[in-house]
Order: C-alpha cells, then sequence, then structure tokens
C-alpha cells in the first residue's frame, strides 16, 4: 500500500446556515488566492454551520479571513493522509495510531473514484508532535 502523510493545519469558523453561505465563503477565499486541501461543513444546530477549513497556507488564509472578517478558531493540528486506495488503506493507518496509543478523535475519508483516497485526522494538540513522529512524518 502507498500513501503519504503530512501534517496540516484546520481553521473552523460557525455561521448562519443560510443557503449559499458556503459558497460565498470558498468563493471569497479562491479570489483571495487561499487553495485548501480539504473543507468540511457541519451543523451545530438549527441555524448554525461549522465550517472546517485546511488551507495549503495558514498565512494565506489568516490574512484572507481578517481582510473579509471573517473569524477563525485555530490552527489545529491535523494528518493529511493521500494514497492509493485499497481495501483497508484507512484501517492500516488508524491500526497504526492505535498500537502507538494515539487518540484520533475524528476523521474523515474519501475515495477519489480514480484508484486514490484522502484521509483527514484530527489530533488532539497534546498528541499531535508523537503522532507524526510515530508515523514518519
Amino acid at each position: 500500500m502507498s500513501y503519504t502523510i503530512r501534517r496540516i493545519e484546520y481553521y473552523n469558523t460557525t455561521v448562519h446556515n443560510d443557503p449559499g453561505e458556503a459558497f460565498e465563503i470558498l468563493t471569497g477565499l479562491a479570489g483571495q488566492n487561499v487553495n485548501l486541501l480539504a473543507f468540511a461543513g457541519t451543523p451545530v444546530g438549527p441555524t448554525r454551520t461549522q465550517l472546517a477549513l485546511f488551507p495549503e497556507e495558514s498565512a494565506r488564509l489568516v490574512d484572507a479571513a481578517r481582510r473579509v472578517g471573517l473569524a477563525l478558531d485555530g490552527p489545529q493540528p491535523a494528518l493529511l493522509v493521500q494514497g492509493d486506495d485499497e481495501l483497508g488503506a484507512i484501517a492500516m493507518v488508524q491500526r497504526d495510531l492505535n498500537r502507538a496509543g494515539i487518540h484520533v478523535y475524528a476523521s474523515t475519508g474519501v475515495a477519489d473514484g480514480r484508484g486514490g483516497f484522502g484521509y483527514i485526522l484530527y489530533i488532539r494538540p497534546d498528541d499531535s508532535e508523537r503522532a507524526a513522529h510515530f508515523l514518519g512524518v
């Protein structure tokens, strides 16, 4: 199984759950040359949504958010795993972290439909260095 793991950061922002809200934010960030490695939106009540933004360059995201008045919480540590999609690919990464006693408190994975996968591991800040070291990042 072939995959790469790298450290990334993410930022959260909570917005009104209005139609087009995420579109406006994502379009605005793209217009300011902010490249996102990943994005997630999760409802946090009937009228609010929490967006997780995983920028390629944190400083660029922070600067763009400041310019448009978007409040960010972060950075928080995460790991991005990308590789060849095989049966059990994500399970192997989880297994390795479990053996090291590292708690992954949230994760999101997706196959790209072309033979690859991406997997984001939300690691608690106090486990971040140990997880990266153990995985050889």
